[in-house]
């Protein structure tokens, strides 16, 4: 599971016990306090699902939900209402203002993480799937193997995870520090130029002769796994 998730919830012990669960299920973790810090969070890159809480300094959850549902890039993210609020007529509030489902706090960690997942496996079955496959291209999550018309693929751990951010969603271009963040890490400092080594590794390790490019360079924005590859049968 590599689904990234963004808790927006400005109870720092909830947020932390959250986002350690999440991250000991394998899922990867940013986090924001308050309204204003999720939009920029957003502008950063959008994640896989979003955890938002009702009640926030600032911006509302409600009306943070309202805004994403309203976005083209937002619009289908799933979210996931936190509150403390167990009343029908709220519950329905958070639904109709297109939030995917709600959890009632004190909630339980096993059923908050099976309701992200429920929500994913509809959303993007990509994330949740052991193999990704693209063209003549698989890469097998269990195994950490990749392979390529029927070959083994040997990629250094970087490359690998770099491979496989990109596979899960053919066509969406990453920026190198959009790139950094989800493949690096938030907490790892590098030049935005070792994406570009990274890539060069990469390509030289998936491609043999005159071999189609799965990575697609976006001159002035970054990297893409071209979505033309992906719909090779």
């Amino acid at each position: 599971m590599t689904a990234t998730i963004l808790i927006v919830e400005d109870e720092a012990d909830l947020r932390e016990l959250v986002r350690y669960n999440l991250e000991a299920e394998g899922f990867r973790v940013s986090m924001a306090e308050s309204g204003d810090e999720a939009v920029e969070r957003i502008r950063d890159g959008v994640p896989d699902l979003i955890l938002l809480d009702w009640m926030l300094p600032g911006l509302s959850g409600i009306e943070l939900c309202r805004r994403w549902r309203s976005r083209e890039e937002t619009a289908r993210t799933p979210i996931i209402m936190i509150t403390a609020r167990g009343e029908e007529e709220e519950r329905v509030r958070g639904l109709a203002t297109g939030a995917d489902d709600y959890v009632v706090k004190p909630f339980s960690m096993p059923e908050l993480v099976a309701r992200i997942q429920a929500l994913l496996r509809r959303s993007s079955p990509q994330l949740v799937t052991n193999v990704l496959k693209a063209g003549d291209l698989e890469l097998d999550r269990q195994s950490h193997r990749v392979r390529r018309s029927g070959r083994d693929l040997h990629l250094g751990p970087t490359e690998y995870r770099l491979l496989e951010y990109l596979m899960r969603h053919p066509g969406r271009v990453y920026s190198r520090e959009q790139l950094l963040d989800g493949v690096w890490g938030n907490d790892v400092y590098v030049d935005e130029r070792t994406v570009d080594v990274h890539v060069g590794r990469l390509r030289k390790a998936i491609n043999r002769g005159r071999e189609a490019d799965p990575i697609r360079t976006v001159r002035g924005a970054g990297y893409a796994f071209d979505e033309r590859f992906a719909a090779m049968s």
